[in-house]
């Protein structure tokens, strides 16, 4: 009993690696921006259709036009042939070349008893075109005889010498008899349309295509917390259309944004009403050794709502009123670092000589001055650090590190302790690092909070340059 043999298994399929890393390469050779691309929109058509128009002329129109231009003068050589032959007498020759020279523009002369020899190998004069070969076998199928063709001595004819029995018949023909200049016309067309047509698209996409940036600008700028005012809606009605609505909800931002920040600094400043109240009631409340200890933590509770209520008060008041403007970061970091020097803390600060970048210096100090009363109050040194850094995209950051060697904050609770009203310590209002991250995102940048090199925790600032 045989056994039948087991089927092969089926060739796995070549993984399309090829083609991906084929198409990985097209892209990286395509232009990136929009006017590149729009412009290779419209030229590779445009190329395409050039391409087209010219096989269809070369091809065609050119070729036959050629072969026929080839065709009558190899006839017209093979007729004066013809008759050389039929009339022997010198006479008649003379007659027939003057006659050639006349009718058929021509320049006949003939070299007796002379041998043509083997044609010298020359270069092809216009490798482009099909007239060297065309001439060649227009002259081998109509006159049939050894010939040579030098088309490089001279640039206005065509010097063709046929090897006769009796000798070589030398002809000089004009070259506009085999070359049509509609050619150079045709060339000029092509090019020159194609130009013309690439100028005016280069010029209407630019055009088009700065409203684009200049929109894309606005947006970046607007979301860097600056002051653009309304932009001009220009450019294709597409592009006006997305200004118009960039403009209205750029409005309707800020009219969010300042009533949400009037109506909260209202209700902080109609807090004060209360907290006063309560404050007197408690001073003016009987001393009673028993009490002492209930008016103490009320007392307490109460000046830290006055804190709190404050502390966003100064806040709400600062964004609703001051605009960007050019300031040196670096004199704010001294200018803060002072203060906190003057209220106990040790402070060492590192920063160039001037940073200039576009802020709201109260709001900026504001941040600044959180971190460093947070450091201050938990850590005995200070490091300050201004660096200006490159971003991933295009620009730089200007970076501020706050170092301290206090004991920290776990990592799992750093982004907790952005979170308003949330303290990890006793005795804080818990506003003061969501209003310096509020401040700093206002501006286009952002706080982020790691352990530091003293030990302690370091509060990274980036601000856009």
């Amino acid at each position: 009993m045989s056994l039948a043999p087991a089927a092969k298994p089926l060739p796995a399929a070549p993984p399309a690696r090829p083609v991906r890393a084929f198409g990985q390469r097209l892209r990286t050779l395509l232009p990136r921006g929009l006017l590149g691309r729009s412009l290779l929109i419209i030229l590779l058509p445009l190329l395409i259709l050039q391409g087209v128009a010219l096989q269809l002329f070369y091809g065609n129109h050119l070729d036959v036009i050629s072969r026929r231009l080839a065709g009558g003068v190899a006839g017209e050589i093979g007729l004066v042939i013809e008759m050389m032959q039929r009339m022997p007498d010198p006479a008649d020759r003379a007659w027939l070349f003057r006659d050639a020279a006349w009718r058929l523009d021509l320049a006949l002369a003939f070299e007796a008893g002379a041998s043509l020899g083997a044609p010298p190998d020359r270069a092809a004069s216009l490798p482009l075109l099909p007239l060297e070969d065309d001439l060649a076998h227009a002259m081998a199928e109509r006159v049939r005889r050894p010939f040579d063709a030098d088309w490089q001595s001279d640039r206005r004819s065509v010097i063709i010498r046929i090897q006769l029995p009796d000798g070589v018949l030398h002809v000089e023909a004009p070259r506009k008899r085999l070359f049509t200049g509609t050619l150079y016309l045709f060339f000029i067309w092509l090019v020159g349309s194609s130009l013309l047509l690439f100028g005016v698209a280069a010029l209407f996409m630019k055009n088009q295509v700065r409203a684009i940036r200049r929109l894309a600008g606005a947006a970046e700028a607007f979301g860097l917390g600056r002051d653009i005012g309304l932009m001009k809606p220009e450019g294709a009605a597409e592009v006006r259309q997305a200004a118009s609505a960039f403009n209205r909800m750029q409005d309707r931002i800020r009219r969010f944004v300042a009533q949400r920040t009037d109506m909260l600094a209202g209700i902080s400043h109609d807090l004060r009403t209360p907290l006063t109240r309560m404050r007197l009631a408690l001073a003016m409340l009987p001393h009673r050794a028993e009490a002492e200890e209930d008016v103490a933590a009320l007392t307490e509770d109460v000046e830290e709502m006055e804190r709190m209520v404050a502390a966003y008060l100064a806040f709400a008041r600062g964004e609703a009123q001051e605009q960007t403007q050019p300031t040196d970061l670096a004199a704010i970091v001294r200018d803060v670092a002072k203060k906190a020097q003057r209220d106990g803390a040790v402070v060492v600060v590192e920063a160039p000589e001037a940073l200039e970048l576009p802020l709201r210096p109260d709001a900026l100090r504001r941040c600044l001055g959180n971190l460093l009363d947070n450091a201050r109050k938990h850590a005995r040194r200070i490091s300050v650090t201004v660096a200006e850094i490159p971003r991933a995209e295009a620009g730089a950051w200007a970076q501020v590190t706050v170092d301290d060697d206090g004991p920290g904050i776990p990592e799992a609770q750093r982004e907790e302790a952005f979170r308003p009203f949330a303290t990890l310590t006793a005795g804080g209002t818990g506003l003061g690092l969501a209003i310096a991250r509020d401040i700093a995102r206002s501006h286009g940048g952002d706080i982020v909070l790691e352990q530091s090199p003293l030990g302690g925790l370091r509060a990274r600032v980036r601000l856009p340059l």
